[in-house]
């Protein structure tokens, strides 16, 4: 398969993944086990996934990865949302996150409907 480092959407999710873990590291102590884990978690699973993808044997399921990795990124939209809420980060850098998150979740729907539309083929 492909190499994942070569990706655009890896490229950007790999960059989503420092900037949260960034963003993190100034949630309240008690946030450590539950709202930071997850959004760590959850930004760290999307280029995880995109890279494990990339080493199976077929493009389906490379697909599967992909789908998994699209999740992901919908989880963490909520979690930064749920963070703004909560007052742990400001409302414009939730928005400038949010809007890297949807352009990860653009790329990886259109890569998804490229790789279906080559298996019909």
């Amino acid at each position: 398969m492909a190499n994942y480092k070569n990706d655009t959407v890896w490229k950007k999710s790999h960059q989503l993944v420092l900037n949260v873990y960034g963003l993190t590291k100034d949630f309240p102590k008690s946030e450590q086990y539950n709202l930071t884990s997850q959004m760590n978690r959850a930004s760290v699973s999307i280029p995880t996934n995109i890279a494990e993808g990339c080493g199976m044997e077929t493009q389906k399921e490379f697909i599967r990865f992909l789908y998994i990795a699209s999740g992901s990124a919908h989880e963490l939209d909520y979690l930064l949302l749920l963070s703004s809420d909560l007052g742990y980060i400001e409302s414009e850098t939730s928005k400038k996150i949010i809007s890297e998150i949807d352009e990860i979740k653009k790329m990886l729907a259109a890569l998804i409907n490229t790789i279906k539309t080559s298996l019909k083929t």
